[in-house]
């Protein structure tokens, strides 16, 4: 309670903007595919969305995110990870409500 009474008055609503359209921003659901045929679909999100079993949500904090915002349909980009670096090609940007169907 004491983190929602801080947490709610500073709360925004990001609205979309046509501007958005083509490029990864916060609230897009991106697909993105790796060499080896991978597919990940996601959506990007604030840190306070992710929890409580919220699936398919990643934080605009997280490397992936960071390293999404701004690219484009078939942009390629890499992810530097635990394991070293990851490379990743962006399929669809989508900004809707529900996420992009398969």
């Amino acid at each position: 309670m004491r983190f929602l009474r801080k947490f709610l008055p500073e709360v925004t609503i990001v609205d979309y903007s046509p501007q958005q359209e083509g490029k990864v921003f916060f609230g897009a659901w991106v697909e993105i595919e790796n060499d080896a045929g991978e597919i990940m679909n996601f959506r990007i999100v604030g840190p306070e969305e992710i929890y409580g079993g919220s699936k398919g949500y990643i934080s605009i904090d997280s490397p992936m995110a960071r390293a999404l915002l701004k690219k484009e349909v078939d942009d390629e980009f890499s992810v530097t990870t635990p394991d070293g670096e990851k490379e990743w090609f962006i399929n669809s940007i989508e900004y809707e409500k529900e996420p992009p169907s398969n």
